[in-house]
């Protein structure tokens, strides 16, 4: 078999051992194995491959971004800074037509700065925000639905592991990632809130909830007081990671290390950071490191078996002689992306598609910091719809509500997937959203 025979039979056994439940990385990595073995016809070749592609993949600082903010995300979880967070944004919205459903997305996308994790956002605000929704009249699709939109934040508002991830496939700087990721994140927060206030309007039955917003107001304000007092640790851990990072005072891994031990420090000094909870973020901790660390391992084999192959080149060059140009491009790469978001994780389709589009996408002159913008959002599409959705199958096994069906949850996020799409043409077609303050 010919270089490119071995690259193409490689993308598609590895679809086929995904749609068959094979975990990516296990099928990553054999594929990878056995590919090089195949090609070079020698079985040390492919060992050596192994070898170097497990050191390599680990060896630099950057990749203790990932345990860092990782850690950082969950000790926040723990000692509940996403209820308080939601406790303001409540007060703020709750005299508005529809304002739960904005005060979960402003809570979701203040929670994502602390946090860089969609799965851990879908799971903190299915315990806080669905039951307080439901309580207040708003139909059960809305309640998960803007829950399921609104966590996609987590992986586009910095610091988000899937932008770390990225910036490491595509040897990117994380700080540049993290910049850019910023703006985009604002945008789509805001076009979530502009579309719940358009949907009151137009789909009330969609919605529910109090038609007199005033009914929302039943209970007495928060003093300005309290709400200081909850905001203040989020506020503190916010300017210490990002404004540490954007102002140049840290490095990407030093913030993730600062931001983790701020993170320790407030939970001990509210007295919410028990010994056990200690020891479940630890676990944790260690569970999301050692699966997100062998997915790079696993794609880093893979991605030296395509250059072995010579596929990236033979790929890129194949599209460029097609003269789609930029935005031909674009719209082959958002179908794809929304495609396979639809039955494999975020991370997976990064390390997997990425390697493969990176040689069009500098060709026809793309920013590659941009681009991984736009791959960040048309994976995170994918979340939100069937049939993985991973948010939606997150939210259905936290919820406790047994009248809430995965349809409901479906259903109710389909909306924000549809507002997710918009905004990330508009990202395609003004890239200076994302390149602004780079």
């Amino acid at each position: 078999m010919v270089g490119v025979e071995v690259g193409i039979a490689s993308v598609i056994t590895i679809l086929i051992l995904i749609y068959a439940g094979i975990h990516v990385a296990v099928a990553l990595g054999l594929v990878s194995f056995i590919g090089v073995w195949i090609y070079r016809d020698s079985i040390d070749i492919a060992v050596s491959l192994l070898t170097a592609a497990t050191h390599d993949s680990i060896a630099h600082a950057v990749f203790a971004n990932i345990p860092l903010f990782a850690l950082m995300g969950i000790v926040s979880s723990e000692i509940g800074l996403g209820a308080d967070v939601y406790k303001v944004a409540h007060q703020i919205f709750r005299r508005v037509q529809g304002g739960l459903g904005m005060a979960t997305v402003a809570a979701n996308a203040l929670f994502a700065s602390i946090t860089g994790s969609s799965i851990a956002s879908a799971s903190v605000f299915t315990r806080i925000a669905v039951p307080e929704m439901l309580r207040f009249g708003y139909t059960r699709q809305f309640s998960v639905g803007v829950v399921a939109g609104s966590s996609v934040l987590g992986m586009l508002i910095p610091p988000s592991s899937m932008l770390i991830i990225y910036a490491i496939v595509a040897e990117q700087s994380v700080g540049h990632m993290f910049i850019a990721g910023f703006i985009p994140g604002i945008v789509l927060a805001t076009a979530f809130v502009l579309g719940i206030f358009v949907m009151t309007r137009l789909t009330p039955q969609f919605i529910g909830g109090a038609t007199d917003p005033a009914q929302d107001a039943s209970e007495p304000l928060m003093p300005a007081r309290d709400i200081v007092k909850l905001l203040l640790p989020v506020a503190f851990l916010v300017i210490l990671v990002l404004g540490g990072i954007y102002s140049g005072w840290f490095s990407p891994e030093e913030a993730g290390a600062a931001g983790s031990a701020g993170a320790l420090a407030i939970g001990i000094f509210k007295r919410r950071l028990t010994w056990q909870g200690f020891w479940r973020v630890l676990v944790e901790t260690g569970h999301i490191t050692a699966s997100i660390l062998f997915l790079i391992i696993a794609a880093s084999m893979y991605s030296r078996m395509l250059g072995v192959a010579a596929l990236p080149t033979l790929f890129s060059d194949w599209l460029t002689g097609m003269d789609l140009g930029m935005a031909g491009l674009m719209v082959i790469y958002v179908i794809l992306m929304v495609v396979l978001g639809t039955i494999i994780e975020t991370a997976s389709i990064i390390l997997i598609v990425v390697p493969l589009f990176l040689g069009s996408v500098e060709a026809l002159g793309g920013d590659l910091v941009w681009f991984g913008i736009v791959t960040v959002i048309g994976a995170e599409i994918g979340l939100l719809t069937p049939p993985l959705g991973i948010s939606c199958f997150t939210i259905k096994s936290t919820i406790k509500d047994s009248s809430i069906t995965l349809s409901h949850i479906f259903q109710g996020a389909f909306p924000f997937a549809a507002i997710m799409l918009l905004v990330l043409i508009l990202i395609i077609v003004f890239p200076w959203l994302s390149l602004g303050l780079l």
